[in-house]
């Protein structure tokens, strides 16, 4: 092995066999094939065989390290795993080196199919461990109730067996065209903001212009230094694999060749001066900083002199003194004195640290967010703050502006794959420092030439390096297979009990109504499948005169009866689809067929399906009950009140085994499920979570029985069907070196210590990951996070998303805590008790919960207040912390009590898992807003609507008054109570009735009135339910009203019988902190 940051030699390594099987076969246009121009950083494969061992843990913040119940599938990650099958799931601890070990890592290998490109893993030291099977039923001991936020234990990063084969070392991208088309978001007009030498690292931000065609006369030499610079490179030698995407199959393609490395011993302080640059360039001492911007960029007129001054710990202590620290990030807090500490508007993410020149050009918080956002300098500090450092990510997120850059050129660094970014730094016009890894690589003369601006010599102003969040075309050398088309298929239950729910009108219908609007192209494909005891095949062949069913009742040995016609081109078959979706809910209107058969029936889809890869929508409205897969209930509602007799883990592993398999073969599955009766979602669910699908349950559909369900499946299907949708991805994420990233959180398949499988990805999908600080910080004064998505669009091209976010180093622990992110720390915590939930108990969870309140409120009391104060002292940044964590407490996942039925709980925790920050927080902690009294006073202004902004509310029955209506935002429900005195006005003129006693028991909806307030009130709640992807149900209760038993419970700050109110939450901190 190397040693960190020392490039293996020769620089070519090893190459890992593809991720998901053996030798590709040679052939068929989507097996991968040699790759030819391994452009992509290295990864380690996964196998379809489930023998790989996980690695050892991490936890969350407590005084012990927590050992998970080994065999248990996990709804994400810290435990310390058995051997689980040979793939981390969703949750899976996964220690990852620091960013600069070279070192390169067998891999894992198994199946006969091999998708992805050979990687080489080079971000990991991996210690071999001998591969385990499958043990479902192995003990290891209870885990202590505390999370350790802890470094992993060395020795416990995940080990791959060799691969048989090497891959060669690739020659690297010497195809440096000019041929690229910059298309980006932004204004043409492009403007120099210059900044004073002497002032902090200045990043120059100017707005983009749209296209650049090549040709264009180059302009003279650059009339500029340079400032960070932010693109991707196709860069040859390839240190610690970054998240690369890869072309068209998920885990390999981010792949690189790669190069011998003639920087070897580089260290961080590297290229102090350079005697013989081109004239105009004189570089002073180029301090060892981790990769921050310029400092001071002189733009002289005449002939430009590049002077970038060294940025040195003063130089950055100047630099930052009037930051955007608020002036009452200093305050202490005593919560017994000032419990009311919610804002009245939206709680906003706090603002790094950082110069204003870098932090205009860093990430946005609603893609990347941190829970610290100051990283502290040793694993020892974070230790001492007792708080959990993780990331936060939405990376496919839909926005509003993406500037995308087409280029045969993909600038990354050498060593750790790293796309360039706005916090790389130019040590003059021809080489760029790498932020992650220090590495100091050279300029391509192709970046050279700025597209935007038509200038030759400002490789600074690239729009690579301009921008935090971009997106490249990638070049051929990301693909290992041309890229997939889009394929959809649906897989209908419709035995008796489906039938009764009606499901099957809507879905068709909206099916129909979509047809034209699925993501595609003309190579967009589609079939159906139905199943009750049986399976039945549609074969759409282009000249059948209709549809052909065709019934496989051999469950036990499921084969495809036809292959080439159950999949068909939606264009070329749209008529027979649309004659299908027609007569489809006729067809079972009369059966009597009980049994399920949901497992043989998605065998049938996968075999189908792994061809081409996918996207497969699973109906399913019962406990499955035949073949493979079948289920018994397990629920007991008389223990539901028990925090430890519960079964939140699944019973049989033929979904997880089956999801690694869709996985492998880039299908993805959604699972709708719409049953009144207990389902087992702990056992289906996770044939959505290992393949990187999603879930959705509706409990208690019924066509006629429960309407409100109905138009929220309606919107809800909407949204899934015509949304952005990704193929073939995969994901890595990077950071500065020192960082390690060990566990991952959300719905996918880790394939190597940071390389994440997502047959699908999708804009409503959120992901978590777990650090710790491997190696001091200390000459650093800033740290980088780099996300890279490669994935296939829906129009067949090859696409990367790249995010990157720049943080300060903090040597302090009021530092630590000033730059806290509460909503952040409140998500991962969310995430890491989901797992300590699945592999001890929900008593432990909910344990863990409290002590993290508990440690971190001590750490500050006993080493940051220098004089001890009575009562329950906080910092500004962690006033909300006790609140967040009581409503985690008393949220569906976490709560005790008898009300909360087992598939919703359950439901509950894979939305933790797989939900975006801002609406986990939503369901976490509802707004409540009173809305008898709106006025135009503060409104936004939407495309030419007015919206009132009401101020949110405690979540007390103080808040309460019967002379009001009040409007409670749960994320996935509303509720529109109204006091018994509420004003006539409001009766008549937004509900529409006369009185109080006429307000229906069950109103769901608000009449259109013509009247200002009932505008305004309608304006305001359509507003809310637009900034979610999700449809919630509005309900108008009253006191008698059996919903309003709903609406108390979500005032958290109350007390129920079976949790304590905010303040009695307090004063148990309090007692424990002062113990």
């Amino acid at each position: 092995m190397s040693q960190p940051g020392i490039p293996v030699s020769g620089g070519a390594a090893s190459g890992l066999q593809a991720q998901n099987g053996a030798a590709p076969t040679s052939g068929s246009p989507y097996t991968n094939g040699p790759v030819q121009n391994p452009l992509m950083s290295s990864q380690v494969p996964a196998s379809q065989g489930y023998n790989s061992q996980r690695p050892a843990s991490h936890h969350l913040p407590a005084k012990t390290a927590l050992n998970p119940i080994s065999g248990q599938s996990n709804y994400g990650g810290f435990q310390t795993v058995s051997p689980l099958s040979n793939y981390q799931g969703p949750g899976q601890t996964l220690n990852r080196p620091p960013m600069a070990s070279n070192t390169i890592t067998p891999s894992l290998h198994g199946g006969p199919f091999s998708r992805m490109p050979p990687p080489a893993l080079q971000n990991s030291t991996a210690t071999p461990m001998p591969s385990g099977s499958f043990h479902p039923g192995v003990n290891l001991p209870p885990p202590p109730l505390n999370w350790q936020y802890n470094s992993p234990p060395a020795g416990s990063q995940i080990n791959h067996s060799p691969a048989g084969s090497t891959q060669p070392a690739g020659s690297g991208n010497t195809n440096l065209t000019t041929n690229h088309q910059y298309i980006s978001s932004g204004d043409p007009s492009l403007q120099n903001s210059y900044i004073k030498s002497g002032s902090a690292p200045s990043l120059v931000n100017p707005p983009l212009p749209p296209t650049f065609q090549p040709g264009a006369p180059l302009g003279p030499p650059p009339t500029g230094g340079p400032p960070p610079a932010r693109a991707p490179t196709p860069q040859k030698s390839s240190h610690h694999a970054m998240p690369q995407p890869s072309f068209s199959s998920a885990a390999n393609q981010e792949a690189t060749p790669q190069f011998p490395n003639k920087n070897s011993k580089m260290g961080r302080s590297v290229g102090y001066a350079y005697p013989s640059l081109p004239p105009g360039y004189q570089n002073t001492t180029l301090a060892s900083t981790t990769g921050m911007p310029p400092p001071s960029l002189n733009y002289p007129s005449g002939p430009p002199t590049f002077t970038q001054t060294p940025l040195g710990a003063n130089h950055l202590t100047a630099s930052m003194s009037g930051l955007s620290l608020h002036p009452e990030g200093l305050r202490v807090i005593n919560l017994l004195q000032e419990r009311n500490m919610l804002p009245s508007t939206p709680l906003q993410p706090p603002v790094p640290n950082l110069h204003e020149d870098i932090q205009k050009l860093n990430c946005s918080p609603e893609l990347f967010r941190c829970t610290l956002t100051g990283i502290p300098q040793t694993q020892a500090l974070l230790n001492k703050a007792k708080l959990p450092l993780g990331l936060l990510l939405h990376p496919f997120k839909d926005l509003v502006q993406l500037p995308v850059v087409t280029s045969s050129t993909i600038v990354r660094c050498r060593s750790c794959r790293t796309y360039i970014n706005p916090f790389v730094s130019f040590l003059d016009q021809r080489r760029w420092k790498c932020n992650l890894c220090y590495r100091v690589n050279d300029v391509p003369e192709e970046f050279m030439y700025n597209p935007l601006t038509r200038v030759y010599g400002e490789p600074h102003r690239r729009p690579e390096v301009q921008n935090a969040t971009i997106e490249f075309m990638a070049p051929s050398e990301y693909m290992l297979r041309p890229p997939q088309p889009p394929v959809y298929l649906f897989v209908f239950d419709v035995s008796h009990n489906a039938i009764e729910t009606g499901y099957l009108n809507l879905v068709c219908q909206s099916l129909l109504d979509n047809l034209d609007l699925l993501p595609g192209n003309t190579r967009t494909k589609i079939g159906f499948i139905t199943f009750d005891s049986t399976i039945h095949f549609y074969s759409l062949q282009e000249g059948l005169s209709q549809p052909q069913m065709l019934i496989v009742s051999d469950i036990d040995d499921v084969f495809i009866p036809m292959p080439e016609n159950l999949l068909v081109n939606l264009n070329e078959s749209k008529e027979l689809v649309q004659d299908l979706l027609k007569t489809l809910p006729q067809m079972f209107g009369k059966t009597l067929e009980t049994q399920s058969a949901l497992g043989p029936a998605l065998q049938a889809a996968f075999k189908l399906m792994s061809p081409t890869g996918g996207r497969m929508s699973v109906f399913q409205t019962q406990l499955p009950t035949l073949g493979v897969g079948a289920l018994k209930p397990r629920e007991e509602p008389n223990h539901r009140s028990s925090a430890k007799e519960i079964h939140l883990t699944p019973s049989t592993d033929f979904y997880k085994k089956l999801a690694l398999d869709c996985s492998g073969q880039q299908v993805a599955v959604d699972l709708f499920l719409l049953s009144g009766q207990y389902s087992d979602l702990a056992s289906l669910g996770c044939i959505s979570r290992y393949s990187a699908g999603s879930v959705c349950y509706y409990p208690s559909y019924h066509h006629q029985h429960n309407p409100v369900q109905v138009r929220k499946l309606q919107k809800e299907l909407q949204r899934y069907l015509t949304r952005k949708i990704g193929f073939e991805a995969v994901m890595r994420i990077r950071c500065t070196k020192g960082l390690s990233i060990h566990t991952f959180h959300g719905n996918f398949f880790v394939r190597s210590t940071d390389l994440l499988s997502l047959p699908n990805v999708n804009p409503d999908a959120g992901y978590a990951v777990q650090m710790s600080v491997e190696e001091n910080l200390t000459d650093t004064q800033l740290v980088s996070f780099q996300s890279a998505l490669l994935y296939t669009s829906s129009k067949g091209e090859r696409r990367i998303r790249v995010h990157t976010l720049c943080l300060p180093v903090v040597s302090t622990l009021n530092e630590i805590f000033l730059g806290a992110d509460v909503q952040a720390i409140a998500g991962l915590l969310a995430n890491m008790a989901v797992d300590r939930s699945v592999t001890a108990s929900l008593s432990d969870a909910r344990d863990a919960l409290v002590n993290a309140v508990v440690d971190s409120l001590s750490a500050y009391r006993s080493s940051v207040l220098s004089n001890q104060h009575p009562g329950l002292i906080v910092p500004f940044s962690l006033r909300l912390f006790p609140l967040f964590v009581l409503a985690l407490l008393k949220q569906k996942s976490f709560q005790t009590g008898t009300n909360a039925r087992l598939d919703e709980r359950i439901f509950a925790m894979c939305q933790v898992k797989n939900q975006p920050l801002i609406y986990l927080m939503l369901t976490t902690h509802p707004s409540l807003y009173r809305v008898d009294n709106l006025s135009d006073e503060g409104a936004l202004n939407v495309n030419d609507r007015t919206i009132p902004q009401p101020p949110i509310l405690q979540l007390s029955v103080e808040k309460l008054s019967r002379d009001g209506a009040f409007l409670m935002d749960a994320g996935f429900v509303m509720i529109l109570w109204v006091g018994k005195n509420c004003g006539q006005n409001f009766l008549s003129q937004v509900l529409g009735v006369q009185n109080y006693a006429s307000i229906a028991l069950t109103m769901t909806d608000l009449p259109e009135l013509n009247t200002p307030e009932s505008a305004r009130t309608i304006a305001f709640i359509s507003w809310l339910r637009e900034q979610r992807p999700f449809f919630p149900i509005l309900y108008v209760i009253r006191d008698e009203s059996p919903m309003k038993a709903t609406f108390l419970q979500y005032m958290v700050e109350d007390r129920t019988e079976s949790a304590l109110s905010y303040y009695e939450f307090l004063l148990h901190i309090q007692q424990q902190v002062n113990k």
